[in-house]
């Protein structure tokens, strides 16, 4: 009776959109006073956003929907020419990102949920791009193609990951979920529960570490991770810095490395959702990555950025991220590789992403609130 309540509440708010609840004006944090102002509202569960050079911003929409927000302005017409989203669960039309060079050549990356060709209920994430091409009235994404497909394909509807982010080489990483089926996580030969690396036409990227083996995909950079949501490039080190969500707690802040296990579903904090009970064979194991930061219970982390802006001196070297449990935006204070400080600011909802400008203002996304905000300092 619980899970059908809880599916018809899931439909009610798919359809209606989820209840506004605004944001302060002002939040009064450990390091700067800040003013909290809208950028957009009316979002229908928002899921992520790029910021565009010139002030354009992208938004997407789980449903299918992708806005972009004009010289401020609220969103109007969707953007046409986004590939067609399997949007069930989990799934839907989710990250977006600007290809390095977008002033040149207008490209524009979506990571979103999609059928196989043949039909039927499984689905996958999958990676298109095309050139954005905007007029007076209407924006377009012209030549879409899809460049990359997770493999195998599955009728679950979740653990999709999905996050897109730029290498400095210009490769691109894909996060991907185990969509619920955990023990392929561990198997090489799939795209299940793991980190790929593409170029930026979706072949594999050179130096990945599993090319020449015959028993591994050859997109394959990490493998062993849960669902991530979070994903960043760190400025001054360039490194592939994640985090994953765990069952019941096990939520992990993680530096991804070349060809390294990450551990689940063996090496986990992470419990079973119907008897607590510890999941694997324990926390720590020789061969897997440990986690640089582990949440238990889970806070559910979605979105991640790194602070190195000028607007907020006080959080330089700062990592934040969104949750959707806690429904707070955490600020990391690292020291190198090490967290030696966590601070919970409230008042935005579910977040899904966090984003920062090059002014050095920070841009964070409320599912909650169908929400854009833009955080600036109060002089």
């Amino acid at each position: 009776m619980r899970s059908g309540i809880a599916a018809a509440i899931g439909l009610w708010l798919a359809l209606v959109g989820a209840p506004t609840v605004a944001a302060p004006a002002r939040i009064a944090t450990q390091k700067h006073e800040v003013r909290v102002e809208p950028v957009a509202t009316g979002l229908r569960a928002p899921w992520s956003l790029a910021l565009l050079p010139g002030g354009d911003i992208l938004v997407t929409e789980k449903a299918g929907a992708l806005r972009i927000l004009r010289g401020g302005r609220e969103p109007a017409a969707p953007v046409a020419g986004v590939p067609q989203v399997a949007a069930r669960g989990q799934g839907g039309l989710l990250d977006v990102v600007a290809h390095p060079q977008f002033e040149q050549n207008r490209l524009v990356y979506l990571s979103y949920s999609a059928a196989g060709s043949a039909g039927g209920d499984a689905i996958g994430t999958e990676v298109a791009r095309g050139r954005l091409d905007c007029s007076a009235e209407q924006c377009t994404l012209r030549g879409t193609e899809v460049i990359f497909r997770q493999q195998p394909k599955l009728g679950t509807a979740f653990h999709f990951g999905s996050r897109l982010v730029w290498a400095r080489d210009g490769s691109l990483f894909v996060t991907l979920g185990d969509r619920g089926h955990q023990d392929l996580a561990q198997a090489l030969d799939n795209h299940i529960g793991k980190v790929v690396r593409i170029d930026e036409s979706g072949a594999p990227a050179a130096g990945n570490p599993f090319l020449d083996r015959t028993d591994a995909r050859p997109e394959v950079f990490s493998y062993g991770n849960r669902n991530v949501q979070g994903a960043a490039l760190h400025p001054l080190t360039g490194k592939l810095w994640s985090h994953e969500h765990g069952p019941r707690g096990g939520d992990e802040l993680n530096i991804i490395e070349a060809g390294r296990n990450y551990g689940w579903p063996v090496i986990t904090f992470g419990r079973t959702y119907d008897t607590n009970q510890p999941i694997g064979e324990g926390t720590e194991r020789q061969d897997v990555v440990k986690a640089v930061r582990t949440w238990v219970p889970s806070v559910a982390p979605s979105g991640l950025a790194f602070y190195d802006g000028d607007a907020f001196p006080g959080w330089r070297g700062s990592l934040f991220l969104g949750t959707l449990r806690e429904q707070r935006l955490i600020r990391l204070t690292l020291d190198r590789e090490r967290v030696t400080d966590e601070e919970r600011i409230e008042g935005f909802g579910r977040i899904r992403t966090v984003r920062v400008d090059a002014r050095g203002h920070v841009y964070v996304l409320s599912e909650t609130d169908g929400a854009l905000y833009r955080l600036t300092p109060v002089r």
